[in-house]
């Protein structure tokens, strides 16, 4: 199947494709390998399906779809071209060595917010897993097939959740509470995606307008979809532990003391997030797990 669009870029710096585009999540709406990269997104134009293929030349881009022409022309912000990392130095031995070892980590920016926010919701005040289950439960039911020659599901529109009714959400696992706060936001989608044009300040101050989208909420959305590189999710329940570890060695910690350690980072402190969680660290836990739950059994 030929492409709708195709383009190219070449990139003077280092770059890490697969570490890089990971961070945004998605499945079922991503696949990744070492040098390769399949997305399928919903963008102003319609669904899109890009494909990237990082070589020594540059990256490769294909794309697929009504929105083709879009998301080739976002590639390069995908895979962080417009990330600024100057200023950046990490003195923690510990992050020294992380960003040696990964110089080609960069904060991506895919400038579609709702998409970014449907997840961003799912996570709140549950576990990983469950966010993660509920999320594909939600767009393998409400998705579309995405456009091009691989199996990949393009992210429910804004307008299909916005006439969904709550009760549908309960078979995802997804509770009356985060339903309603995706439906409303699905209601006033466009306002969202407006974020993007606007400076990082009011970015924030927009979708912290939103019920139902705190401080939380609003950085894991501008990490993604602003490409925000100072994002600090403050109300996380085991970030701060994890930074608290990495960084001084503590098993506990609170968000104060975590925005403490990273205020000499302030600019760049979702970098040091990241170089946190790509080496893995996480803090000891002590307490018992959190029980999934079945909000469709409920």
């Amino acid at each position: 199947m030929s492409p709708d669009a195709i383009t190219r870029f070449e990139s003077g710096r280092p770059l890490d494709l697969a570490l890089t585009v990971a961070f945004i999540g998605g499945t079922p709406s991503l696949r990744i390998n070492a040098s390769e990269v399949w997305r399928a997104t919903l963008t102003p134009d319609g669904p899109a399906t890009v494909h990237l293929v990082q070589s020594e030349a540059g990256v490769d881009v294909e794309a697929w779809g009504p929105g083709a022409t879009w998301a080739a022309a976002r590639a390069g912000a995908l895979c962080g071209e417009q990330d600024d990392d100057a200023g950046f130095v990490p003195q923690h031995p510990f992050l020294a060595q992380v960003h040696k070892r990964n110089p080609g980590v960069r904060m991506p920016k895919t400038s579609a917010v709702f998409e970014a926010l449907v997840p961003a919701v799912l996570g709140q005040k549950v576990t990983g897993i469950e966010s993660r289950r509920s999320y594909e439960r939600l767009v393998e039911a409400l998705g579309e097939p995405a456009p091009g020659p691989v199996r990949l599901t393009v992210p429910p529109a804004a307008r299909v959740l916005a006439r969904t009714p709550y009760w549908t959400f309960h078979t995802f696992g997804i509770e009356r509470r985060r339903a309603e706060v995706i439906i409303g936001a699905a209601r006033s989608a466009g306002r969202l995606e407006e974020t993007v044009s606007m400076d990082i300040a009011s970015a924030y101050g927009r979708l912290q307008a939103f019920p139902g989208i705190g401080p939380w909420t609003a950085a894991l959305v501008a990490s993604t979809a602003l490409g925000d590189p100072d994002a600090v999710p403050v109300g996380d329940y085991n970030l701060p532990h994890s930074v608290g570890f990495a960084l001084e060695g503590t098993p506990r910690s609170t968000d104060e003391r975590m925005l403490e350690l990273l205020e000499p980072y302030r600019g760049h402190r979702a970098r040091v997030l990241r170089l946190i969680a790509i080496a893995g660290i996480t803090a000891p836990r002590f307490g018992p797990r959190l029980p999934l739950r079945d909000f469709a059994r409920s």
